[in-house]
């Protein structure tokens, strides 16, 4: 993986419909988006990260408080977070782009990582761990490769396909090379996104539980803990 340049790029926005301004709601007295960004730069792969919000006034707050904390963000519109994506890529030119979102706070910079070495092993223009769900709903990692979402703006994606970036590529996979991720075990009905207020209570409850290695605990620590404490895990509603 040498001399590959590897952007993460974080979207994020304060007007999410189930939960407005989660991203910036306190998490052991920091905003969630703080420490997914830390953790997200624990990552040994990834050479530069990028918050992709939205240039509506809805997020110059997320915009000032990234500024604050000297994130890189770039902004863009707000229902079309493809060209959100495109406008990052044309700015840095990485080889591979990783997407992230804002409601995944549990982000794990060491999957990441051992996913990147499969993207460059595959050499493939798309690859993540949600083609198939084996990881908990909440780990969500898409790897990019640089040009594929030219390509896919040049197919004139529909506005759905627009705004939630890959669908695209999922609409089309006759039309990309790609590659699935799959977990050693299916542990695909775990809950750790963040999208109402049970979502972000049960996250605060695991940051606390790991005060003081916020950005250190990964994805064996979180498993062997609600081993011990299984009735603290969060699941899917059936």
């Amino acid at each position: 993986m040498a001399n590959k340049y590897n952007i993460a790029i974080l979207q994020a926005r304060m007007s999410s419909k189930r939960l407005p301004g989660k991203v910036l709601m306190k998490v052991n007295e920091k905003p969630m988006i703080f420490w997914q960004i830390q953790r997200i730069l624990k990552s040994k792969e990834i050479n530069k990260l990028v918050v992709a919000t939205s240039d509506n006034p809805t997020d110059d707050l997320l915009a000032s408080y990234l500024e604050s904390i000297n994130c890189d963000f770039v902004r863009g519109p707000l229902d079309d977070v493809l060209a959100r994506y495109i406008k990052v890529e044309s700015r840095y030119n990485p080889d591979s782009i990783i997407r992230l979102t804002g409601d995944c706070p549990l982000v794990m910079p060491k999957l990441i990582d051992c996913m990147l070495e499969q993207f460059y092993e595959a050499n493939v223009q798309y690859l993540s761990n949600t083609l198939q769900l084996t990881y908990p709903d909440g780990l969500d990692i898409e790897i990019i490769k640089a040009g594929t979402l030219d390509k896919l703006m040049a197919m004139n994606p529909s506005s759905s396909e627009r705004e939630h970036v890959t669908l695209g590529i999922i609409n089309r996979l006759d039309q990309f090379s790609t590659f699935s991720v799959v977990n050693s075990s299916n542990l695909s009905s775990y809950r750790w996104t963040v999208d109402t207020e049970e979502d972000f209570a049960f996250i605060r409850k695991v940051f606390k539980a790991f005060t003081s290695r916020e950005t250190d605990f990964d994805f064996e620590d979180l498993i062997n803990y609600f081993k011990e404490y299984p009735h603290k895990n969060r699941l899917k509603s059936r």
